[in-house]
């Protein structure tokens, strides 16, 4: 493995790869593109029209002005996983055509100083930077992406990006934020995350100069309440694993464009305002205290997530209007009752998701749009034919860890489609009959996981999917019976007028994917 990677990085490339010019542990292309490994300083010998340099797993400790001196050209540098612990001043600041700089992953306790005024993205995440200066940002007008990170930041201050007018996209995740001064006029920026800090409030009208956001992640802080002030404009709000226990609708009325709204893992009771955002596609509320589920969601909603709450009871009422929601969680929950046709407005759910509940039956009249169907941790006994008649689109069934002990093979006549099927964990009782189960499951191509017996005694802990035991006692009587059902099936072959499907009980002809 270490000697394939060598010869990538040290033989030439055919068709204009590694030049004569090329460094040791460089390779080189046609497109003026140096990529670099193992290296102890930047190479001297780097071609002067290079427009790309990637330098990684390296030890250079320090860059240095005499290092890309030569480099008119260069509009990329990519040094990460370098080791690199500082900057001379200057180093940058005359490479002029440079528009992406990043070095990420090394040990920078400071912004590079003069960075050229033409950089566009500049990327410092996984370093050990304490503080941001405004200096360090000076001239940078054209600066669109500024990524910072994985780093030490405390505070932020109203100045530090006071002349970053072009900027689009700041994050700033995994620092030690707690304070943050009155923000910045960055009226271009789109993307704002300050995920995984320790942000627990934020000034007054903080938000307001943000005209033009659209993606806002305050993920893994400490935020009691939804910040006042939210710009209008928001696609996406990322609020999970904060202290949040209640969503007041005055926070969150005038959102009328937000799609996408993300709030699992705090400590919600209730949620009201949501069906006054007419644009939400996806709400994700696990993890949370949720005794009921939240009432009168908008229309337009296609994924819902309340697993791992409180709720027991699910009703028709719960989903009135929801006609494009396509996926729901509600595993990990306490429901003991699910009211037959709950879902019947939900003509477009495909997938279904209630393991780890208390149900003590599959719920009746469920959406035949259904391709995955998860019922893994309850206590079902039985699986009918009125639970599963309707479910033709049907592909997953997940029956794991259950009660159940029989299943007819005839239940399997009205999922034609179903290519995976899960059964472990259950007690099934390995009669002769589950046999006939099983001949219809490898008919249909069904991948099955799982089907220890628990009774009868003898045969306990084997799988009546494949145990030669099970087989060979059965074998004799459902050979009789085969054979007996082909002396039937001859008796009327001349009675068929047209060619059409068998309707043998051990014979389908199944329409596939």
């Amino acid at each position: 493995m270490y000697l394939s990677y060598l010869l990538v990085v040290l033989l030439p490339l055919p068709g204009g790869g590694r030049s004569a010019a090329c460094p040791r542990r460089c390779s080189c292309d046609s497109a003026r593109s140096v990529q670099c490994y193992r290296a102890t300083e930047v190479p001297r010998e780097i071609p002067t029209t290079t427009r790309r340099l990637h330098i990684s797993h390296s030890k250079i400790k320090l860059l240095q002005i005499t290092d890309f001196r030569r480099m008119s050209a260069l509009e990329e540098l990519v040094l990460s996983c370098s080791g690199t612990e500082s900057v001379e001043t200057n180093t940058f600041k005359e490479l002029s055509t440079l528009k992406s700089l990043e070095l990420h992953k090394n040990h920078l306790a400071r912004i590079p100083t003069f960075l050229p005024a033409g950089l566009e993205i500049l990327k410092l995440g996984d370093n050990s930077i304490k503080t941001l200066h405004a200096s360090d940002f000076e001239g940078l007008r054209e600066l669109r992406v500024l990524d910072i990170r994985n780093n030490l930041v405390a505070t932020l201050r109203l100045s530090t990006f006071a002349s970053l007018g072009n900027l689009q996209s700041l994050t700033l995740d995994g620092n030690k934020l707690e304070v943050v001064s009155a923000a910045p006029n960055l009226p271009r920026l789109k993307h704002l995350s300050m995920a995984d800090n320790r942000l627990s409030s934020f000034p007054a009208n903080f938000f307001t100069s943000f005209h033009n956001l659209q993606f806002l992640s305050l993920s893994g802080n400490f935020l009691t309440k939804v910040p006042l002030d939210l710009p209008k404009s928001l696609l996406s709000l990322k609020l999970e694993k904060n202290r949040l226990k209640t969503i007041r609708l005055r926070d969150v009325k005038h959102l009328e464009n937000l799609s996408e709204f993300l709030l699992s893992e705090n400590q919600l009771s209730s949620i009201d305002g949501a069906q006054l955002l007419p644009n939400l596609t996806t709400l994700e509320l696990a993890k949370n205290q949720l005794h009921a589920m939240p009432l009168r969601l908008p229309g337009r909603l296609q994924k819902l997530d309340c697993s791992n709450n409180l709720i027991q009871r699910v009703t028709a009422q719960d989903f009135q209007g929801l006609q494009e929601l396509r996926h729901l969680f509600l595993d990990n929950n306490g429901v003991r009752m699910f009211e037959a046709g709950a879902l019947r407005q939900c003509t477009q759910l495909s997938n279904l998701a209630l393991e780890q509940n208390l149900l003590i039956s599959i719920p009746l009249r469920l959406p035949d749009t259904l391709a995955r169907l998860d019922l893994k941790g309850n206590d079902i006994e039985d699986v009918g034919e009125q639970e599963l008649k309707d479910l033709k689109q049907l592909q997953v069934l997940n029956l794991r860890n259950n009660k159940i002990s029989v299943l007819d093979r005839k239940v399997l006549e009205y999922l034609p489609r179903l290519r995976h099927l899960y059964l472990d964990g259950n007690p099934w009782n390995c009669t002769c009959d589950l046999l006939r189960t099983r001949r219809a499951l490898m008919d249909k191509g069904t991948d099955v996981r799982g089907g220890q017996c628990a009774a009868p005694e003898e045969r306990r802990g084997e799988s009546w999917m494949s145990s030669s035991k099970i087989l060979h006692q059965c074998q004799d009587n459902l050979s009789s019976m085969e054979k007996g059902k082909e002396d039937r099936k001859k008796a009327k072959a001349h009675e068929a007028s047209s060619i059409g499907a068998n309707t043998d009980d051990d014979y389908y002809d199944y329409e596939l994917d």
